[in-house]
């Protein structure tokens, strides 16, 4: 089994004695072309293609410069453990044992708009750049057009170095649409997450994030390697709805969210 998710807006660069293992990204050489055209951008430039304040312009744009295509540790931390968003406080990888951390570098992995995919031991460097950034260059208009085939490819590899005939979707439409789903020769299933409101469920953006955190944390610490493992999940109150779901897409509903 392959599970995919998003990468978070919100990261946490402070130093940590969880994990001494790390890998280097595969795609370094094509996240440097990226921070080559970042670079040609103006701190208002990036202000305007990513929407963002100008205060966190000026953390981007600070970013980019200080990225290096060369680096060490000092200079990076552990994908899973710089990504600090909804569905990584879901995934809580701060209590997980080493077995965790060896589940999830096979089998999960991470889609990203610099990086273009990468296993939670890759060590990264702050950054800011989402899928759908229409940012252009001679390879076209917009990121799609620059990963191009390239993140489907290294997914075809994984899934075939590993034997595995699954793939689990639990990223964002956005970043998912990356992976080029039609080409992939496998069974895909996207879980959903659904809260009942105003006399139906519902999938509530803030809680169904949680919720694909806290699926990955459930498939990893569970070793999950089936769809009907997937099935069992339960937490925060959501239990698999038979009635919602079809083979591709299980749903999980929960009749009141937390206080």
């Amino acid at each position: 089994m392959l599970v995919l998710i998003s990468p978070a807006k919100t990261l946490d660069f402070s130093p940590q004695t969880i994990l001494d293992d790390s890998t280097k990204p595969a795609f370094l050489s094509q996240s440097k072309k990226l921070i080559q055209n970042l670079r040609k951008l103006s701190k208002n430039d990036i202000q305007k293609l990513m929407g963002i304040s100008d205060k966190l312009a000026t953390d981007v744009y600070d970013y980019v410069n200080n990225w290096k295509a060369k680096f060490d540790s000092k200079d990076a931390k552990q994908a899973i453990l710089a990504f600090r968003g909804d569905v990584y406080q879901g995934l809580d990888v701060d209590q997980f044992v080493p077995a965790d951390f060896e589940f999830a570098q096979e089998h999960l992995r991470i889609l990203s708009g610099l990086y273009g995919i990468l296993r939670p031991f890759d060590l990264i460097q702050p950054y800011r750049l989402e899928m759908g950034s229409k940012l252009a260059g001679d390879y076209g208009k917009d990121l799609y057009a620059f990963w191009n085939t390239q993140i489907a490819n290294e997914l075809k590899k994984t899934l075939a170095n590993q034997h595995d005939e699954l793939l689990v979707n639990l990223a964002s439409n956005e970043y998912f649409k990356a992976a080029q789903a039609k080409s992939l020769p496998c069974q895909i299933v996207a879980p959903a997450f659904k809260d009942y409101k105003n006399g139906q469920y519902k999938i509530i953006s803030f809680f169904a994030k949680k919720a694909r955190g806290m699926m990955v944390r459930h498939i990893i610490r569970n070793q999950i390697n089936s769809v009907s493992g997937i099935r069992k999940f339960r937490a925060a109150g959501y239990r698999y709805n038979r009635e919602l779901s079809t083979d591709s897409e299980p749903v999980f509903t929960r009749d009141k969210a937390p206080a």
